[in-house]
This record gives structure tokens, C-alpha cells and sequence, in this order.
């Protein structure tokens, strides 16, 4: 089912729009009539969050100690990533 429900309605029955989330209902949080969110429950995946940090910290042991991760070609403060360059 479709849900709409306006920001300061959201905000008293968190709970509620939660729980109908996880029954896959569709929340759709509306600022003045528009949506402008919505509220999605995450899928239950096989594993867990400690299998997830040992298999991430195994995958670590194979970086050079030395080696950073500079992203600065992704920042793009001006939204002109290709055409200011």
C-alpha cells in the first residue's frame, strides 16, 4: 500500500511508518503535498555484520601499509567536473 504522510505527521508515528515499511508498504514523506523522501526498510541479507568486518579487515591485509585513498577527482565543489579542468 501507498502511504503519504506530511513531515511533522512522520515525526510522531516514526514507529509506525517504520513497521509498516517492513511490511513493504510504500512511505512516501510529503513536504506541502510534494513527496520528498521516502522511508524503505533494508532487506535482510544473509551473514552478519561480524562476517562483513572479518571479511573487510582480511581484504586489508592485502594494501600496502603506505597506500592512502585520495578521491580528489570525484570532489566536484562547482558541478563542473570535466569542464573547469
Amino acid at each position: 500500500m501507498k502511504i503519504l504522510v506530511e513531515i511533522a505527521e512522520a515525526a510522531m508515528r516514526f514507529e509506525e511508518l517504520i513497521e509498516l515499511a517492513q511490511r513493504h508498504d510504500e512511505i512516501l514523506i510529503c513536504r506541502e503535498g510534494q513527496p520528498t523522501a521516502t522511508l524503505t526498510s533494508i532487506a535482510t541479507r544473509n551473514g552478519t555484520m561480524d562476517e562483513f568486518l572479518r571479511l573487510a579487515s582480511e581484504g586489508r591485509a592485502n594494501v600496502p601499509s603506505d597506500a592512502t585513498s585520495n578521491h580528489d577527482d570525484l570532489y566536484d565543489e562547482h558541478g563542473c567536473l570535466n569542464e573547469c579542468r
